[in-house]
């Protein structure tokens, strides 16, 4: 007898989220901090801007630029073609791709082809994503090695998102004991787990524990950018009490500082709010790895490939001005560059 179909609420959970971040004004209220510094302008670069180099390496694979697209949606059926337009502006342009979570997928397999990219981006590194509360809510190593199976990925994101679950009105609120258990997914996954921030940051404290138990590395995804709280403000009949918390969360540049500060040897992304390559090198300048960008991109997505590999060509067009300009050849040198500041003010 054939499978029969579900529709699980996580669907139209999914499906909501995405009509209000293609339709809304889901920014939060606060900025992410990287306003505050600025670049010393070097004269006298001493390099060929043709020749600046902004390839990296990310957990084992060539990136042509230090940019990822943010893992963001997934699970319901108007997800699948964002999704494959995403990825294919990410092979075309040899950049990373994370999909969104992937509950939804576990939860009724017939949501799976909406996470599904590999045929049109069979070269890219490709992140796959569970909410880590769901480790005390039934899913273990095995649902995070059948979330990474199934869309052919090169690592996992769990993501942490307190805020937004105490918001939700399905909202799982029980965060207990969840850092052994990303431990044993660490040590149990054949791939490298990465854990992510999903608008409120990471803070110190956070990133030296997460750092303990074998994470591969983290996202920082400061506040700055999507507010989750005013996302869910919007869906339910909280709206009064998640607008007082819109605003909630260390910015993204502090984020990424107190990160790096404290899991000096992890990879760390910097995402959270980043609109620009200016943006970028500023995070890159601070000791991110790579950078995050999620809602802009979702947004051109929703119109075409084509406008996606614009969009992501416009961010490296001004990176590889930025380190024209402050004397940097390669992403390496941006990262030890002696010429950010922060401004007085």
């Amino acid at each position: 007898m054939a499978a029969r179909r579900t529709e699980p609420r996580t669907s139209y959970r999914k499906a909501e989220h995405l009509r209000l971040c293609l339709s809304d004004d889901v920014g939060g209220p606060g900025t992410t901090g990287l306003e505050e510094y600025a670049f010393v302008h070097q004269a006298l670069p001493e390099l060929d801007r043709d020749l600046i180099d902004l390839a990296i390496d990310l957990f084992g694979k060539r990136l042509n630029a230090p940019l990822v697209i943010s893992g963001m949606t997934g699970g319901t059926p108007a997800a699948a073609a964002i999704n494959r337009r995403l990825a294919a502006a990410a092979q075309e342009l040899g950049v990373a791709m994370g999909v969104g979570s992937q509950r939804a997928m576990l939860e009724d397999p017939f949501l799976t082809d909406t996470f599904t990219v590999r045929d049109v981006a069979p070269d890219i590194l490709l992140f796959a994503n569970l909410g880590a509360v769901q480790l005390n809510y039934g899913c273990g190593a095995a649902e995070c090695r059948r979330a990474v199976e199934a869309i052919g990925a090169d690592a996992l994101v769990l993501h942490l998102n307190p805020l937004q679950e105490a918001l939700q009105p399905e909202g799982n609120t029980n965060f207990s004991g969840l850092l052994g258990k990303i431990e044993n997914v660490c040590r149990e996954l054949e791939v490298p787990v990465i854990v992510k921030e999903v608008g409120g940051g990471l803070s110190g404290e956070a990133a030296a524990r997460l750092a303990s138990i074998g994470v591969a590395g983290l996202d920082t995804a400061g506040a700055g950018g999507t507010s989750w709280s005013r996302i869910e403000g919007l869906r339910g009949d909280s709206a009064a009490r998640a607008e007082a918390l819109a605003g909630w969360g260390l910015p993204t540049a502090e984020s990424l500082r107190l990160a790096r500060e404290n899991a000096p040897g992890l990879t760390i992304i910097a995402s959270g709010g980043i609109r620009t390559g200016l943006d970028a090198a500023k995070c890159l300048a601070l000791g991110a790895d790579a950078v995050g960008i999620g809602l802009p991109l979702l947004r051109k997505a929703d119109e075409s490939t084509g406008a996606v590999v614009a969009a992501l060509d416009d961010v490296t067009d001004v990176l590889r001005t930025v380190m024209f300009c402050t004397g940097a050849a390669t992403i390496e040198d941006l990262q030890r560059t002696p010429c950010l500041r922060r401004e007085r003010r």
